[in-house]
């Protein structure tokens, strides 16, 4: 096992329809809420836009996966540059717990657990509809957390979308059709 990450970075099926994946972080927790829910670090990894930080507050993910890494990588076709996305907070205990939903592909939890002086985060995405929109979230997430890892650690993030593409085709091998 490697610092920041877990025996098997990939995520896996923990029920038919759930994804779960997991990343030791550096800590504290404090510091990695602040890249869940503020947007100019959530930016750097994942997406930018606003969060109402309640129970019931709304939120706006605008994804522009090509500026999270330089080279940004070839971008698949069918994926627009930039994809907006509103959903609300369902569960809300700062710093260890964040679960937000939108459509029929949303129920999200962050869960943040200290470890010493790092912190293991467990991302769980449920309803996912079908498997290839499974394949996509996978993919997405693994990457959207390699990206976290490395800007956390300090480092550069490249080519995101050539990542994601590797990624998802590991997962479409990886998880049961």
């Amino acid at each position: 096992m490697t610092k920041n990450a877990l025996l098997d970075d990939y995520g896996m099926l923990t029920e038919p329809a759930t994804l779960t994946i997991r990343r030791l972080l550096p800590g504290p927790a404090e510091r990695i809420w602040n890249y869940l829910t503020k947007s100019e670090f959530r930016k750097q990894w994942l997406a930018s836009g606003d969060m109402d930080l309640k129970p019931g507050g709304a939120f706006e993910f605008i994804w522009r996966n090509a500026e999270l890494s330089d080279p940004p990588g070839q971008r698949p076709d069918g994926t627009s540059e930039e994809h907006r996305m509103t959903g609300t907070i369902t569960e809300l205990a700062a710093p260890y717990r964040l679960a937000i939903s939108w459509g029929s592909t949303g129920g999200v939890v962050f869960d943040l657990e200290p470890q010493g002086d790092d912190v293991l985060l467990t991302l769980t995405h449920r309803r996912v509809p079908d498997r290839s929109i499974l394949l996509n979230v996978s993919a997405g997430w693994h990457a959207h957390l390699d990206a976290l890892v490395l800007r956390l650690n300090g480092r550069k993030v490249t080519s995101f979308w050539d990542s994601w593409s590797r990624l998802k085709a590991e997962y479409d091998q990886r998880l049961p059709a």
